[in-house]
Parts: C-alpha cells; structure tokens; sequence
C-alpha cells in the first residue's frame, strides 16, 4: 500500500484548506485512517481519525475546525481544516491502519501546512 497526498499550502489565520490522502494497493484489511501532524520541535501527535464504523476522535486543538473523512470508492481520505490558525502550521501525515494479520500502519509522505497570521 502506497499513499499520496495532497493539498497542502499556505493559507492566512481565519481561512481553509482540505488535505486528501489516496491509497494504491490493496486496502481491503485496513479498518482504521487519520492525520497525525508535527511542527518543527513538536512531537508528532494526532489530528483525527476515523474507524471502519464512522466513528472520529479530534484532537481537543482542533474539534469544531477540522473534519476527517473517507471515501471508500477512491480510498482516500481528507481532512478538511476551517478557521485555522498559526499554531496549526506543521507537517500533516495521514495513515492507514490496519490490525490484521497484526498492526501495522502505512504512512504518506507529509504536506507541508502552513497559517500565517
């Protein structure tokens, strides 16, 4: 399973952006999908994710701004980001999780998010 994304930038305080993961392979295992972020001398430290059932959990940081979401068809995955803000710029990776035969994730390549303010 490889993963690209996309839709990063730069953006003013106040405005939105939408990151989109998509996945080549064989996703029939994975079962669980989100963001992580990590600004520089930051930990990397989760965004949101979504579960095979619909399920999300948002960090406290961004819950009412940032909405994850999949679409199965294109096997992707975005998060959608409203009203950011400066201390939101980092380096935005999206996973897919999967649990079986063990757990494992596959990871993207980071897109760079940047709010000026």
């Amino acid at each position: 399973v490889q993963l690209v994304e996309s839709g990063g930038g730069l953006v003013q305080a106040g405005g939105s952006l939408r990151v989109s993961c998509t996945a080549s392979g064989s996703t029939s295992s994975i079962s669980d999908w989100g963001w992580y972020r990590q600004a520089p001398g930051n930990r990397r430290e989760l965004v949101a994710s979504i579960n095979k059932g619909g399920t999300t959990n948002y960090a406290d940081s961004v819950k009412g701004r940032f909405t994850v979401s999949i679409d199965g068809a294109s096997n992707t995955v975005y998060l959608q980001m409203n009203s950011l803000k400066p201390e939101d710029t980092a380096v935005y990776y999206c996973y897919f999780r999967t649990f079986y035969p063990r757990e494992y994730a596959y990871w993207g390549q980071g897109t760079q998010v940047t709010v000026s303010s």
